[in-house]
Parts: structure tokens; sequence; C-alpha cells
């Protein structure tokens, strides 16, 4: 089960590789960034697949989901000077309190 929660957390690392990495791409016009987005994608996709062997999907998938999405965002705010208002990041906090409700609740 614990290798279970660190595919996950790793295959949500990919996912926000590959998330940023679109942007890094230009619309798939970048060879190397396309490169490395489809090579993150395929890898986090795998691994989200290792860990639903073990966990329940939709805990798993929320998980990932939820910590690529809560990821994404704050590198958006320090790599592309996306918006950085306190409402943002308590919306991002939610996502995370989310998340872990569904890690405590979802056995």
């Amino acid at each position: 089960m614990v290798s279970a929660w660190v595919y996950l957390i790793v295959a949500a690392v990919f996912e926000t590789g590959w998330a940023i990495g679109l942007e890094y791409s230009d619309g798939f016009t970048n060879l190397v960034p396309s490169v490395a987005t489809i090579v993150s994608m395929a890898i986090s996709v795998v691994l989200l697949a290792k860990a639903v062997q073990s966990l329940p999907i939709g805990t798993a998938y929320a998980v990932w989901t939820g910590i690529g999405a809560a990821a994404t965002a704050i590198l958006g705010v320090l790599l592309f000077d996306e918006s950085s208002s306190v409402a943002r990041f308590g919306f991002i906090g939610l996502i995370i309190v989310g998340v872990v409700g569904l890690e405590i609740t979802g056995h």
C-alpha cells in the first residue's frame, strides 16, 4: 500500500511537469519541451495505473489531479507571473484540504 502512494505522488509530480511543459512547448512547436511534456504525460499515466492497482480509483484520481492542480497553480505564480492573490492561494489550500480529506476517508 505504501508503494501505491509513492507511485501516486510521483505520478502527480509528473502530471505537474507535463502541465507546466505545455506552456514551454508553445503548442508543441518547441521540440525539447514538447518531447519532455509527452514523456511526462506517459510516465504520469503509467504510475497512476500502477497506483490504482492498490488504491480506490476515485481517491487516487482525485489525489492525482488535486496535487497536480495545486502544484501547477503555484508554479504558474512562480514561473509565469500569474495572479498571486490571497483568494487564489486560499482556493489552492482548499484543493489540498480536499486531497487530504479524500486520503483520510478513502479506506
